[in-house]
């Protein structure tokens, strides 16, 4: 776009908000202004939480980082000493979100916080590159869609099996596995079993520990600040830093680490971007309501009869990664279809994605993995995490995003946050 059509798109955009009499925050990269650089030739982020996985968004090509925001200087500080001077370091992410000079922001805190924070960014005119899992819960997640489609925002979660990279042990990437699928060979519904002998680990070493004893906090650490809108508990080192992952407060052990990887592509593949399982349940032992813990299996199934198997034990080591009437796939795109490859060659490949974040904020196209997509696939993450919690079946209605006839389990999709913090 030449610079006279670029400054026709803003006058057009901000006479029009005028007399529609409306307030909205306009992105930076699309009304620019004094010192503009347009979108195809720089494109500014920041990141808030630069501890482990942090470290990783800090380096990411194709950007310009301009600021770095952690409640724990020790992490703020040891970041900025590795960083060119021009990038700032912040305490509180709200004084990030207010400089209208970054069009990016990637929040890479722990899961409590990835709702509140990428919503309140969305609503300042930010596009979002958020860790997984998406959100703690389902309610976070549809109000995190809300403020993305509110605002035009481009948004994506940090995983990217389904368009990219091999996938884990699977030995091949999922776009033959969506291929497969979609060409029928395998039959309908299938079934797809997620377990260590199909090529995924639950990490179970992710397990909380129970009764924790108070601890000194360090000068370093906010704790009240890293809690945010998680309820108040003593400080205890085992909390907070990679060790969250323990905690349902937080995150949701081996799940919620892992299961928005490994079960995306899932989604994908199966084709239920748009819908959610209709019934779930977990074989479990009792869990304790602050420390997350194993779990043998979990089940989830969809409308149609397609199911996902999560296999905590791995026990049978023969299982195929997808089974359907007609036929096998197993790791290492092995099966027991004769001459797969060949007859693979007759269908078309899968439809193309956008999967150049960057190219996705300077053409405001949605990137493969969305809110809409991510919001699903979390939501599957958070069904199996509820499983375990209530140990029961349970009935998921995909229209409206809720329990069927379950109190106890529709209180878990929005639960309270502590004040003064709301979404």
């Amino acid at each position: 776009m030449s610079e006279k059509k670029n400054l026709n798109r803003r006058r057009f955009i901000k006479n029009s908000i005028a007399a529609a009499g409306i307030f909205s925050i306009i992105p930076r990269r699309v009304l620019g202004g004094t010192g503009y650089t347009p979108p195809s030739d720089e494109i500014t982020k920041a990141v808030i939480g630069v501890g482990g996985m942090g470290q990783g968004h800090v380096r990411y090509p194709g950007e310009r980082l301009l600021a770095i925001c952690d409640v724990d200087k020790g992490h703020l500080d040891s970041t900025l000493a590795k960083v060119d001077k021009e990038v700032k370091g912040y305490h509180d992410y709200r004084e990030v979100l207010a400089r209208p000079d970054i069009d990016v922001v990637h929040v890479v805190t722990p899961p409590h916080w990835h709702g509140l924070i990428a919503a309140a960014a969305a609503d300042a005119g930010k596009d979002v590159w958020c860790e997984k899992p998406m959100t703690r819960t389902i309610g976070e997640g549809q109000k995190l869609v809300e403020a993305v489609r509110r605002n035009g925002t481009i948004f994506r979660i940090n995983t990217w099996f389904r368009f990219r990279g091999t996938f884990y042990h699977f030995g091949t990437p999922v776009k033959p596995i969506k291929k497969l699928v979609q060409s029928g060979l395998l039959g309908w519904p299938l079934k797809v079993t997620i377990s260590e002998t199909t090529g995924f680990a639950w990490k179970f070493y992710w397990s909380g520990k129970k009764n924790l004893v108070p601890e000194w906090i360090p000068d370093v650490l906010d704790y009240n600040f890293w809690l945010g809108p998680a309820p108040y508990k003593p400080y205890n080192h085992l909390r907070v830093h990679v060790k969250f992952r323990g905690y349902w407060d937080y995150d949701g052990g081996g799940l919620g680490d892992m299961g928005q990887h490994y079960l995306d592509p899932v989604q994908y593949f199966l084709d239920k971007d748009d819908t959610s399982p209709v019934e779930i349940e977990a074989d479990a032992p009792p869990t304790h309501p602050d420390a997350c813990g194993k779990w043998r299996k979990i089940y989830m199934k969809y409308a149609d009869g397609c199911q996902i198997i999560l296999d905590g034990e791995a026990k049978d080591k023969n299982v195929p990664y997808i089974e359907g009437p007609l036929g096998k796939l197993y790791p290492g795109f092995k099966s027991d279809i004769p001459d797969l490859e060949k007859k693979l060659t007759a269908f078309p490949d899968p439809d193309p994605q956008i999967t150049d974040f960057d190219e996705a904020v300077r053409t405001r196209q949605k990137f493969a993995l969305n809110e809409k997509n991510g919001h699903r696939s979390c939501t599957l993450v958070n069904l199996a995490k509820l499983a375990v919690r209530l140990n029961r079946k349970l009935y998921y209605d995909p229209d409206k995003q809720m329990f069927k006839n379950d109190e106890e389990a529709n209180r878990y999709i929005h639960q309270p946050m502590r004040e003064p913090w709301v979404m």
